[in-house]
């Protein structure tokens, strides 16, 4: 069954598929626990919330008795970095140029549960994307997956760590696969070439330092001090995940709905600082961008102006000084500052 299962991921599109247990990892609840009580994850409250589900698998259904962790490529065709080098342009995280891979994801996933079913009667499962209480990444590194890298992701010596990660909990009780090892070495680069040290040491991520977090999930103003760091990151980074040597073995995205948008790859700034509500969403949807809503956009736009220092900016900045959100108006009134200074 486990061999069956493995070759039917991979008609599905699928990259890699490993097995393991509900009860694998042990050591993850004291991980998340010093994460949380560090306060590294900032403002996610929702990573406090249902710790017991989080970090114990069992808890979280107990009928299960086998975790199949799956893998999908969704390798850029193009350079993620070269973008940094263009100011007036916005660089935006290579895996939300395109569809939501949510949605993408969980449909794959459905489509192989449901064979899962038909192919063994009386077999349960429950299907997880990123939006559970689910540790996948220590899932997938038991399950044989891949490793966790210095920089806290998932990577693959076969896969290299441009992978969403999926999960089927079953009732079934299926051949466990060998846990991955760790193959970073020596290797720095990540940890070395990330503009703000989120990194306060290998293995370890302080989320409030990272400008995924701080262009995606952070509410409000951010610290000024942070601010000229994030240069034209207006959603997430990609920094760590670009340098990776292991990235030479990377395997090709299989679902084109992964490939940039001609309008996002690289799209200029002052076509997205002027977006209204409306305009956002259009644009938007269907993207997980969407999700963080038009102010925390625009308020990261603001700051990549800001950076980018071209006073041909300043008209549509100076319109968003008084912008009803606190934020965007905060960082309208920066960005403006540093314009004005450098006219």
């Amino acid at each position: 069954m486990a061999r069956r299962l493995k070759a039917q991921a991979r008609v599905e599109g699928f990259a890699a598929c490993g097995i393991t247990g509900p009860d694998a990892i042990p050591e993850a609840a004291g991980r998340l626990g010093r994460f949380v009580a560090d306060g590294r994850h900032g403002q996610m409250r929702w990573m406090e919330e249902r710790m017991t589900w989080r970090g114990d698998p069992q808890a979280l259904w107990p009928a299960a008795r086998s975790v199949v962790m799956l893998a999908e490529s969704y390798t850029p065709d193009h350079d993620p970095m070269a973008v940094l080098e263009r100011p007036d342009r916005a660089a935006i995280s290579v895996y939300a140029q395109n569809r939501d891979y949510h949605d993408i994801v969980k449909k794959r996933l459905k489509r192989l549960g449901r064979w899962l079913i038909a192919a063994a009667p009386g077999a349960e499962i429950k299907v997880f994307v990123d939006t559970a209480p689910v540790m996948e990444k220590p899932l997938a590194e038991a399950a044989g997956i891949g490793w966790q890298g210095k920089h806290t992701n998932l990577l693959g010596r076969a896969l290299g760590n441009w992978i969403f990660l999926g999960a089927i909990f079953t009732t079934l009780d299926l051949p466990r696969d060998a846990p991955g090892g760790e193959h970073c070495g020596q290797c720095t680069r990540c940890l070395d070439i990330c503009p703000t040290d989120a990194f306060p040491a290998p293995f370890q991520l302080d989320a409030r330092r990272c400008i995924s977090y701080l262009t995606i999930e952070h509410k409000g103003p951010v610290d000024p001090e942070l601010r000229p760091k994030l240069g034209n990151r207006i959603y997430g980074c990609d920094d760590c995940l670009a340098v990776c040597p292991w990235n030479k073995f990377a395997v090709a995205a299989a679902d084109q709905r992964y490939a940039a948008r001609d309008d996002l790859a690289a799209p200029r700034l002052a076509d997205l600082v002027t977006l209204d509500d409306t305009g956002f969403r259009a644009k938007f949807s269907g993207s997980p961008i969407k999700r963080i809503g038009r102010d925390r956009f625009v308020r990261n736009v603001l700051y990549a102006i800001g950076n980018g220092g071209d006073p041909a900016h300043i008209p549509a900045v100076e319109g968003l000084t008084d912008d009803p959100d606190p934020a965007v108006a905060d960082a309208a009134r920066w960005a403006l500052e540093r314009l004005k200074g450098r006219a």
